[in-house]
């Protein structure tokens, strides 16, 4: 299979990559499937390429011609040869993106945007001081978290074989080859695509949530284990080498999270013992990396004493070793190492019940804390440096001390997340069973935060062990009293904080206190004590709006305010970008968003809290996605204050965090934006922002009523999208363990938030991240003749408008309102179709129009070339995908139960994704 979109110059290896790729490909779906399927498959290709490239009507119907009587075994040939090609664009593309970076890096060009160094720069040119920068650091925090919404829709097999293939190409373009060693890179090549066609696309079952847990463990091998230590210690290099007056000990600020195993909000297979497995798994992960580097170690430190000094305490830490062999009696590093492998491994016998790969010698008594590791790997790096080894402390043992600073013996924080009206039933429950309130839900706001202040503050429980309660109040109660015997196990650390998913109120705050005081996480008194975080999520745009009220509230009953003294003055709040979206469409989602976060900074302030913001964004710009650097300057000012907590999920942790070049620029990005985000007045460059608000809210009245209209108050808007999108098969997907919906139920309002923005995507609609956008700048240019030239001013002055609108350009690029029309023919009812859809398309239509006078462009990505490129390559191997996709949903809902008609959509679901790469 061969390409014929993409531009020259710079862009040359990446067109040969996926020549070769394409050819590789194409070679083998003629040795696997025969000359005449081969055939086939280069016609749809061919027809495919002459329709995206001039338009040709008659082109589509030749596709149409092609494409509709193919038999059914043929019909999946053709779709898993585009779908796979698309995935191996999306290899190819990933590592050119790696290759233009390391060659902007050896030309010594200006620092990329997103670097450290960069963010650096732009501290010096901003005059920000050393200690500013200092106390930056001492307070920081920095954690993508990863989570497991359903939007991968790769198999972890596939990914590995990705991986394999990357380091193949990664290899061609780094060493320079001998002619046999190219010819192995090219057999090598060649038997991963074999493996890959061989491979089965699809998952034959669900996923269950401990397979979850196993596939995020994997980033933890591949990426973050290395690259994070790396990024450390590049962060301390460059600050020691800017402000060599100042020693630079970075605290362990960065970290990754996790939910996985924890978010119980609409999973009812998230229990105790998921969380117990959970983190044994991830604990057994630490260990087993740890193990491996101290064995690495004793490889590389065969240092003899009768040639080097070595400190006292690295003789008694080799003396104390279970080594005692004569071979090595000069080797004190090695000897110590030695007895580290030895009391590692009792360590993870004693926690996670884990033999380690290779035996130790002899036994040891086991670590009581990832601290006292740390104490005797840094044993070993004072002797180093003490007697003229400080280079060899500078790699593998420096990144292993950083690590175990970093990953504990636990890997990653899991937070643990439940919807409010689950706790609300829990507290009732557990007040009517002990005879405090018969009817607690009953009770209006004020009688709820009276009830529960009063019960927080007393030692008495509610609960009693001989009380029969609800499976669903039992279950509730498990995970805290798991939660508190996980900590005692494996470190505070492990599990830090609490999540209360759809919170309106203060209530909702209290509730979760009560429960953690009922499981001993919480203990009251003259001095309470809370162990954990309280964290809100607000997520519908009424809640967003009453966010700053909520808080203020809660900080101003006395019991709550004492619980977050004890915790440093400081309170987490996390804000919901994907259901606000499906709430208020996505103009006033975002707006939303950016008016709490300076509502909430003030009202934090004014309560002299410090506020730290956990973004639940998605990987589409209809939940919540976007560049991640972009998306943080243009938080308001102080929102960020160098404390961030942002998602990472589906599809999107593959991407970012797949290889560990990837992965590490990806870190560094977070860094960098977090620290500009911080200390730069980034908002306010060119002219005050606030000016601008006032036009804000007017668009944003405007895109609310028009989303709205649409969505929830068109009659037969529920029936248009479920019979024009693939919602109902992507529920059947196998891609998670969590349903799609929170209830039984065809409403819009009862639809998560996923299954709404993928269904969208699949169609090529992509109507989550631009409705209502051309309604709303239309009305506003109508009542303001002259608004044109505000509007782009807010564009060149306003970082927070440039994202959105970026945002915004990237979504209508995607989208494709001729593929979109051929869904739309799936509705039943004409009338309702044409009445719908004719909205849409005019309301598209008028989004492009105003978005494009706005940016001063002719079409959309004029700024982004690049992307423009990979989206015209991408094309013609979409759109055969989306022609079969509607013409296999036709089939299957006239009553077809051929299984393959299913598996076929299902594969195109996946080949559509992968095309379009953040569709969830």
């Amino acid at each position: 299979m061969r390409q014929d979109t993409l531009d020259t110059g710079k862009d040359e290896p990446l067109r040969d990559d996926i020549r070769l790729l394409g050819r590789i490909l194409g070679d083998t779906v003629r040795e696997q499937e025969g000359d005449a399927v081969f055939g086939i498959v280069e016609r749809v290709r061919q027809t495919a390429v002459r329709f995206a490239r001039d338009g040709d009507p008659a082109a589509r119907d030749e596709l149409a011609a092609l494409l509709d009587p193919l038999p059914r075994d043929t019909t999946q040939v053709v779709v898993r040869a585009f779908s796979y090609f698309l995935q191996l664009a999306n290899i190819a593309e990933d590592e050119h993106h790696i290759r233009r970076r390391r060659a902007h890096d050896l030309a010594g060009s200006p620092p990329r945007e997103g670097s450290l160094v960069h963010a650096l720069d732009a501290l010096s040119t901003a005059k920000v001081p050393a200690e500013a920068i200092a106390d930056f650091f001492a307070h920081a925090l920095v954690a993508p978290v990863l989570t497991a919404h359903p939007t991968e829709v790769q198999r972890q097999s596939l990914i590995r074989n990705h991986r394999d293939l990357a380091r193949l190409l990664d290899r061609r373009e780094r060493l320079q080859m001998t002619p046999e060693e190219q010819a192995d890179n090219d057999l090598a090549l060649a038997n991963a695509i074999l493996t890959l066609w061989q491979s089965r696309m699809l998952r034959p079952v669900r996923l269950k949530v401990i397979d979850e847990v196993k596939n995020g463990i994997t980033y933890f091998d591949e990426t973050f284990f290395t690259e994070l230590p790396r990024l450390y210690i590049q962060a301390t290099q460059q600050l020691q080498q800017r402000y060599p007056e100042k020693v630079w000990a970075l605290p362990p600020f960065f970290r990754v999270g996790s939910w996985i195993g924890g978010d119980r909000d609409g999973n009812p297979y998230v229990t105790a013992d998921i969380l117990r497995e959970a983190l044994r798994l991830q604990s057994a992960a630490t260990l087993r990396h740890y193990l491996d580097e101290v064995h690495e170690l004793g490889g590389e430190l065969p240092l003899s004493d009768l040639l080097v000094q070595v400190t006292p305490e690295l003789v008694a830490l080799a003396e104390h070793s279970t080594d005692h062999s004569p071979q090595r009696a000069d080797e004190p590093y090695r000897r110590a190492l030695s007895g580290i492998y030895a009391r590692l491994a009792a360590t993870a016998r004693a926690l996670d019940q884990v033999e380690p790969a290779r035996h130790e010698i002899g036994h040891a008594e086991p670590y009581a804390t990832p601290d006292a590791l740390r104490a005797d790997l840094k044993v070993l790096a004072n002797s180093l440096k003490l007697n003229g080894s400080a280079r060899l402390a500078g790699g593998r043992l420096r990144r292993l001390l950083r690590a175990v600073q970093v990953f504990g013996f636990h890997l990653a924080p899991i937070d643990l997340r439940q919807n409010s009206d689950v706790h609300a039933r829990s507290v009732g429950e557990l007040l009517a069973r002990a005879g405090r309130c018969p009817d607690y839900e009953a009770l209006p706001e004020n009688e709820r935060i009276a009830l529960l202040t009063a019960e927080i503050a007393t030692p008495r429980p509610l609960y009693s062990p001989y009380v029969e309660y609800s499976d669903e109040t039992r279950g509730e109660l498990d995970i805290f009293f798991a939660a508190r015997e996980l900590r005692a196990k494996y470190g505070a650390a492990a599990l830090p904080n609490c999540i209360i998913s759809k919170t309106d109120g203060v209530s909702d705050l209290l509730e979760l206190a009560l429960l953690l005081k009922e499981s001993g996480l919480l203990a009251p008194g003259e001095n309470p004590r809370l162990d954990v975080n309280i964290i809100p999520l607000f997520e519908t745009i009424e809640d967003l709006q009453k966010s700053a009220a909520t808080m203020a509230g809660v900080f101003g009953l006395p019991v709550y305010r004492q619980l977050i003294a004890g915790r440093g003055d400081e309170q987490e709040v996390m804000l919901g970008y994907s259901d606000s979206n499906k709430d208020g469409g996505f103009l006033t989602s975002g707006w939303e968003l950016y008016k709490a976060e300076i509502a909430l900074t003030e009202v934090f302030r004014e309560h002299g809290v410090r506020l730290r913001l956990f973004h639940g964004r998605g990987g589409s710009v209809g939940r919540g996605g976007g560049p991640s650097y972009h998306a943080i300057l243009a938080q308001p000012a102080g929102a960020v204050s160098g404390q961030i907590r942002l998602t990472e999920q589906g599809e999107v942790i593959s991407t970012k965090y797949g290889t560990p070049d990837t992965g590490r620029r990806n870190l560094e990005v977070l860094l960098a934006a977090t620290l500009e985000a911080s200390l730069t007045d980034h908002e306010n460059q060119v002219e005050p922002a606030e000016p601008f608000h006032p036009v804000l809210d007017e668009l944003s009245q405007r895109a609310f009523a028009a989303y709205r209209g649409l969505v929830y108050e068109t009659p037969g808007f529920t029936t248009y999208f479920r019979q024009s999108t693939v919602v109902s098969e992507i529920a059947s997907l196998n891609i998670g363990s969590r349903p799609a919906s929170r209830k039984a139920s065809e409403r819009i309002e009862d639809l998560r938030a996923i299954p709404w923005v993928f269904s969208w995507a699949q169609c090529r609609l992509m109507l989550p991240g631009w409705y209502g956008f051309g309604s709303a700048v239309d009305g506003y240019l109508e009542a303001h003749p002259g608004g044109l030239d505000t509007l782009r001013r807010m564009l060149r002055a306003w970082p927070f408008f440039r994202s959105l609108l970026s945002n915004m350009d990237m979504v209508l690029a995607k989208s494709d309102l001729a593929i979109a029309s051929r869904y739309a023919e799936l509705v039943a009812d004409a009338g309702l179709r044409e009445r719908i859809f004719g909205r849409i398309r005019a309301e598209w239509e008028l989004t492009r129009k105003h978005l494009l006078a706005i940016l001063e462009q002719d079409d959309f990505l004029a700024d982004n070339p690049m992307l423009k490129r990979s989206l015209q390559l991408r094309a013609p191997y979409m759109d055969p995908l989306n022609h079969l996709q509607v013409e296999l949903l036709k089939r299957h809902r006239a009553g077809d139960t051929d299984e393959r008609v299913a598996r076929g959509i299902h594969l195109t679901i996946n080949g559509i994704a992968s095309g379009l790469r953040n569709s969830g």
